[in-house]
Parts: structure tokens; C-alpha cells; sequence
């Protein structure tokens, strides 16, 4: 038994020969490992295609929250203060997180226990999709967290570019080295005084096959610097990236979004590049392909 594979169609030929064209596979249907990938491939397809209506609907629903909320937390922010704003954006991203529901995501996370309480926390992760800040801000709201955000996401988006203006993130620009140094040491002396966290991608960009990249210093360097009392948090992200496997548009179905905290590191009771090789060693040791 033959299998012809193109991009659309699936031929099975069961008697005769076909010679190949170019762009056409001819594989042998016997082979176990043929038929996985057969499988996969058209698997995926169908997911794509069953994609396309849930994904317009998702759209709707997270725009509509983010319309809805925007004015909601300028008047939690400037008639009631930080406290109520805070509630405001927690909702926000509850909404948010329930819009994912959709389509299928769920969220774990996995040694919330390990986390120190009552002392400033500088959680550390790889980065693979916007969806790994929306879970992170909820599921860890107890912890405050604000994050280290390029500068371009601080205008033009309803509640999300509000909220890093006035939440407490901060924003940096990217292609200015020297213009992030005080931007951050500014979080870190935030966060070390008020006894909040911060939240950072050493990555520096997201992965968008889920793969490790290696992580940058300078921006950690600074976090704890700044903030002696810290501890810092590795927390290692799964199955993110497969949200956007296929781009904006649509959307990956029935990904179950994993979050993994492991142990913590005091500031002050190891070196810089301890931290660095210890945090890196944990979050890439974690993330699963």
C-alpha cells in the first residue's frame, strides 16, 4: 500500500505504481513511524481548520474585556488608589483567562508552596506567549506582579497599556541598553520597598518552538542588585508557545499550559552567577518539547 502526501490532499493507492512529481512523497503505509507522522500532520490540520470559528469567538470576548476594563481601572486607580486598581486588573485577567477556556487551555501550577511570602520575589521564566503573563498575573496575584515590558506595548491597547503605565511594570526599550539601566534599578528599589515582585524573561524574546534560548544577564543583575532582600524564583513554562503555533490567527486548541516553580534562591546568600546558572539550570532542565 502506497501514500501520496501533498499540502492538501491524501491519496491511497492500492494497486499500481505512481511515480513521484516533484512535491509529491511516496511512502510506504507499513511503516509505523509513517503512519505517526501521517496522523500528526493531518491531525494538526483538522485542529487548524476546527480553529478558525473558536478563535473568532475568543477574539470577541478578550477584546470585549478589554474594552470593558479599561475604564473601569482608571476609576479603581484615580478615585480609590492602588489597592482597588489592583482588584481591578486580578478580574481583568480572570476574565482573561477564562476567554482561553474556549478554546480548550487549561493552566497548572505546580509548588505555589515553595513560593516565600512577605519578602520581595523576583520570579525568572522562560517566555513562549502573551498567555504566560495573562496566568501568571492571575494565579499569582497574592505576589503583586509587575514586569519588565517593552516600551511599544505602553500605548494603543485598551487595559493592558493602562495597566503598565500605572500598575507598577515597567517599560523598556529594547534597541536602548542604557536608557532600561535605571528603568529596572527603579523596579528593584520598588519592589525590595514595598515587598512586591517582579517578573522577568531572561530570554529576552519569546520561543516560538518552545526551545530555550539563552538567557541575558544584565536586566537580572540589576533586579538583584537593587532589591538585596529579594529571593529570586525560577518557574519554568510549558505548552505556551502552542497557543500561537500558527500565529496570531488562529489559535492552538486544547493546550494544557504548565507552570513549574522550583526552589528559591536568596539574593544574599549566593553570587550573581550563581543565581544566573542556578535559575537557568531549573527553568531549561523543566521545559518539556
Amino acid at each position: 500500500m502506497k501514500f501520496i502526501s501533498e499540502k492538501i490532499p491524501l491519496i491511497l493507492v492500492i494497486k499500481g505504481t505512481i511515480k513521484p512529481n516533484i512535491g509529491v512523497i511516496i511512502e510506504d503505509l507499513n511503516n509505523p513511524k509513517n503512519l505517526f507522522r501521517i496522523f500528526v500532520t493531518h491531525f494538526s490540520c483538522m485542529q487548524k481548520l476546527i480553529s478558525y470559528p473558536l478563535s473568532i469567538i475568543y477574539y470577541l470576548c478578550f477584546g470585549i474585556c478589554l474594552v470593558v476594563f479599561h475604564p473601569i481601572q482608571w476609576v479603581c486607580f484615580n478615585v480609590f488608589g492602588y489597592q482597588a486598581h489592583k482588584k481591578s486588573v486580578d478580574i481583568l485577567n480572570l476574565f482573561l483567562v477564562r476567554c482561553t477556556n474556549i478554546l480548550g487551555t487549561s493552566y497548572q501550577f505546580e509548588n505555589t508552596e515553595l513560593i516565600p511570602k512577605n519578602v520581595p520575589i523576583i520570579f525568572v521564566a522562560n517566555h513562549q506567549s502573551l498567555y504566560d503573563i495573562v496566568a501568571m498575573i492571575w494565579y499569582l496575584r497574592d505576589f503583586h506582579c509587575k514586569f519588565v515590558s517593552k516600551k511599544e506595548l505602553g500605548k494603543g491597547i485598551p487595559s493592558v497599556s493602562y495597566n503598565l503605565n500605572h500598575g507598577g511594570s515597567v517599560l523598556i526599550d529594547r534597541k536602548d541598553p542604557k536608557q532600561a539601566i535605571p528603568v529596572i534599578k527603579g523596579l528593584s528599589e520598588y519592589i525590595e520597598k514595598n515587598t512586591r515582585s517582579a517578573v522577568i524573561f531572561p530570554e529576552g524574546t519569546r520561543s516560538k518552538t518552545g526551545k530555550p534560548k539563552p538567557f541575558a544577564q544584565s536586566g537580572l543583575k540589576i533586579l538583584c542588585k537593587y532589591a538585596p532582600s529579594a529571593y529570586v524564583v525560577p518557574i519554568t513554562i510549558n505548552n505556551s508557545w502552542k497557543m500561537v503555533r500558527f500565529g496570531a490567527f488562529p489559535i492552538g486548541l486544547g493546550n494544557p499550559l504548565k507552570f513549574t516553580i522550583h526552589p528559591p534562591l536568596q539574593v544574599s546568600e549566593y553570587t550573581f552567577e550563581e543565581i544566573v546558572e542556578k535559575a537557568e539550570k531549573a527553568v531549561v532542565e523543566g521545559i518539556q518539547i
